[in-house]
Formats: C-alpha cells, sequence, structure tokens
C-alpha cells in the first residue's frame, strides 16, 4: 500500500486535511505538542503581540518583580493553544472560542507541553469543545477550553 504523499502538485508541502465534524467523537485525545520554550520564543512574541512590559524581554528587572527569568505573556500562551488546536482540526476549520486561565509560568530553558481531549459536540453548529492544559516543569501554565466549528466533510 502507498502512503499519501505530503506535497502538493508544485512540490511544496501540502496543508493537512480538515478534520469533518462527523469524524471526531467525544473523549477523543488529540496528540501532544511539545515546545520548547526558549529565549527568543518569549521575547519575539511578546514584542510581537505589542507588550512591551520589561517582564517580558529583561531579566534583571524581571528578577527585581520576583520572577526567576523573563516569562512567556498570555497573548502567546493564547495563540500557542489556537496554533495546537487548529493544527489537529485543520485550516478549514474556524475557532469559535478560546477560554484560558494561566497559572506557572513559562520560562526559558522549559518545555511546555500541550495536551487536549474533546469534551462536548453541538450537532446544531458542528462545533466541538476541546479541553486543553498545557504543563511546564512547574506544573500547569496554561488550562481552559477551545470551540471550534468543523465542516461536515474532510478537506
Amino acid at each position: 500500500m502507498t502512503k499519501p504523499s505530503t506535497r502538493g502538485p508544485s512540490g511544496a508541502a501540502a496543508l493537512p486535511a480538515t478534520r469533518a465534524y462527523d469524524e471526531v467523537a467525544v473523549g477523543e485525545v488529540l496528540p501532544d505538542l511539545s515546545i520548547p520554550v526558549t529565549r527568543t520564543l518569549i521575547v519575539a512574541t511578546a514584542l510581537a503581540s505589542r507588550d512591551y512590559q520589561d517582564v517580558h524581554h529583561d531579566p534583571d528587572l524581571a528578577r527585581e518583580r520576583g520572577s526567576k527569568d523573563i516569562f512567556m505573556n498570555i497573548l502567546t500562551s493564547n495563540g500557542l493553544v489556537d496554533r495546537y488546536v487548529t493544527g489537529w482540526a485543520g485550516p478549514a476549520a474556524v475557532v469559535k472560542a478560546i477560554r484560558i486561565r494561566l497559572g506557572a509560568p513559562n520560562h526559558p530553558g522549559d518545555t511546555m507541553v500541550l495536551t487536549g481531549t474533546v469534551t462536548a459536540k453541538s450537532d446544531a453548529d458542528r462545533c466541538v469543545e476541546i479541553a486543553v492544559r498545557g504543563t511546564n516543569s512547574l506544573g500547569a501554565h496554561v488550562a481552559g477550553t477551545v470551540s471550534v466549528r468543523l465542516p461536515e466533510e474532510a478537506r
């Protein structure tokens, strides 16, 4: 049996297929996603989201304010949760809501592991709800839910 190509007609990497609503079941577990938390990731994403708070780029001032080092901002955590769910759901999925809470900070040199489970489905609008958790060496960094609408058929 031949494995399907992950390349498009031009030889470029093809987009992953979007999950169809009917092929998703409550209780389905999403694959883990490990994200190395680098100093560059923390600083670049804080600046990209126009968050100029010194605790996201200045280690000395972060320590002065009681942290062991700089730490990731909530906009980056939110974006990584979105990336995690849409990476599983596919490019035609539509994120309807993200509700998260932060816990332990993400410091440089750590790894955040995102996990998720489908907790509900709504036939009326083809939305699925996914409980998401991101943990690092200090414990839970982020926890919450993501609601995503899926198409009727895989694309």
